[in-house]
């Protein structure tokens, strides 16, 4: 086992990357919800409300642990769904930190040649091998940041 705990070091390079930017994320989402930022309208659920995209978001991060997890015949990592929406801005943080741990142990001991080439249908049907899905969970708050900071660039200051 390497010096950082992790059989693959790809694993541990993006468990610590999802981790930095899921907090990145939190902290655009709050400056978004303090200066009533408004997603445009659509008729994904995901997107009515700052606070069901926070779902959305946090909800997705426990997905793809437990999905991976399900693949690779690994334990549950414990992630319990996220709180309801109207309760998931104040309690954002705290259940941002459970997702978090639950993302730190289960890929420690999972060799590198598991993480592909073998691919998995996702939830949604599109096929992933596991670094793959990796880096998936990692884009998805990236480019939630992305469109908040587009819209805050075009909110009144």
């Amino acid at each position: 086992m390497g010096s950082s705990g992790y059989r693959y070091g790809g694993a541990r390079a993006l468990v610590l990357l999802h981790d930095r930017h899921l907090r990145e994320f939190l902290g655009v989402w709050r400056e978004a919800r303090a200066r009533g930022v408004e997603l445009p309208r659509t008729d994904d659920p995901d997107y009515f409300t700052s606070d069901t995209l926070l779902l959305h978001v946090l909800g997705a991060a426990r997905g793809y642990m437990t999905w991976i997890c399900e693949q690779l015949d690994l334990p549950d990592p414990g992630i319990e769904p996220p709180p309801a929406a109207g309760e998931i801005a104040l309690r954002a943080e705290e259940y941002m930190e459970h997702v978090l741990a639950g993302w730190r142990k289960p890929l420690v001991d999972v060799p590198e040649e598991k993480f592909e080439p073998a691919v998995y249908p996702a939830r949604w049907g599109t096929p992933y091998c596991i670094d793959a899905m990796l880096e998936h969970a990692v884009m998805h708050p990236i480019r939630h940041t992305f469109q908040l900071r587009n819209l805050l660039s075009k909110a009144p200051e």
